[in-house]
């Protein structure tokens, strides 16, 4: 199911900025293992110069040791990928949609090498912070393992979600 394009990524502006952000951390991390940045001013360049491109606060991001995580084009995506927004009246289905995006695994075609098709995995921080900004009553545990009052593990199934979060807004 397609959502509004206020709920879904904004993947114009990823495609936009993506090859531009990637250049920049690369450089950075060239700068670093040709002259060290022991007093972070290239850091601060570098932060600066991404957060003139995003709007974003840089210093949720690991720019310094991205190879310990995910990756430099994963951290990239991420750094392109604008916020998701507040959104008038979002619909039962349209909530449904977002928490099967949430906890299911969708394969695409294995041929499209589209952006949105490589970082497709990538996209449950968007989610979160979207159903965040949008329903009253979310919370994180909805989406992980819980341990019930008789210490079994359990998790909500997704129309548990639902209409935890529908009723409460």
């Amino acid at each position: 199911m397609e959502l509004r394009k206020e709920i879904e990524p904004d993947f114009e502006t990823v495609e936009r900025l993506y090859p531009e952000v990637l250049k920049i951390i690369m450089d950075y991390t060239e700068y670093c293992d040709e002259n060290g940045d022991e007093d972070n001013a290239e850091y601060e360049k570098t932060a600066n110069t991404l957060h003139q491109m995003t709007g974003k606060d840089m210093s949720q991001y690991n720019l310094w040791e991205w190879w310990e995580e995910e990756g430099a084009e994963v951290l990239a995506f991420r750094i392109s990928l604008p916020h998701p927004k507040v959104v008038d009246k979002v619909t039962k289905e349209e909530l449904t949609e977002l928490v099967r995006r949430l906890k299911t695994f969708i394969s695409t075609d294995e041929q499209d090498t589209s952006l949105k098709a490589q970082f497709r995995y990538y996209l449950n921080e968007y989610y979160t912070r979207f159903l965040e900004l949008n329903f009253k009553s979310f919370d994180h545990t909805l989406f992980e393992r819980n341990k019930d009052e008789n210490g079994k593990y359990f998790e909500y199934t997704q129309e548990q979600i639902i209409e935890r979060l529908w009723k409460q807004g």
